[in-house]
């Protein structure tokens, strides 16, 4: 289990700052940081999207969302990581998921980083329902 000063996970309704995640990683031993901040787009697969709903199960998904920060931790020499996501009503444009790591090399921080929200996406219990600018709404797997 990694050092849970030297992790960040949260899980909930306020916005996300990226520039709270880049702080939180932040390590004099770290030589990269590598951060992934997503947002909402404004198309999907069914046509114009006006905004995102995010639904999460809190509790399950921060212990995933713990999960992860572990298999970083052993599969990358890491310093620090932040896994952050976001539920609610989100606009086009606004932060839906912030991931930030560093380590003492970019190598490491960058496939640390796309591996953290690559299973993120596919093993989190977070859903996402987009309202398109039609009106329609419909959920989206594995997005």
């Amino acid at each position: 289990m990694a050092d849970p000063d030297r992790v960040l996970v949260r899980v909930g309704a306020d916005p996300i700052a990226a520039e709270d995640a880049l702080a939180f990683v932040a390590d004099p031993a770290a030589g990269a940081t590598c951060l992934f901040v997503g947002t909402v787009r404004d198309h999907g697969t069914e046509g114009a999207v006006r905004a995102i709903t995010y639904e999460a199960w809190d509790e399950l998904a921060a212990a995933r969302l713990r999960e992860i920060a572990d298999e970083l931790f052993d599969g990358w020499s890491l310093r620090r990581v932040a896994l952050v996501h976001r539920h609610g009503d989100l606009a086009v444009g606004e932060a839906s998921v912030a991931v930030a790591v560093s380590a003492p090399h970019r190598a490491e921080a960058f496939d640390a980083a796309r591996h953290a929200i690559e299973r993120l996406k596919h093993d989190v219990p977070i859903w996402k329902k987009e309202t398109l600018t039609s009106g329609d709404g419909h959920w989206v797997q594995g997005a």
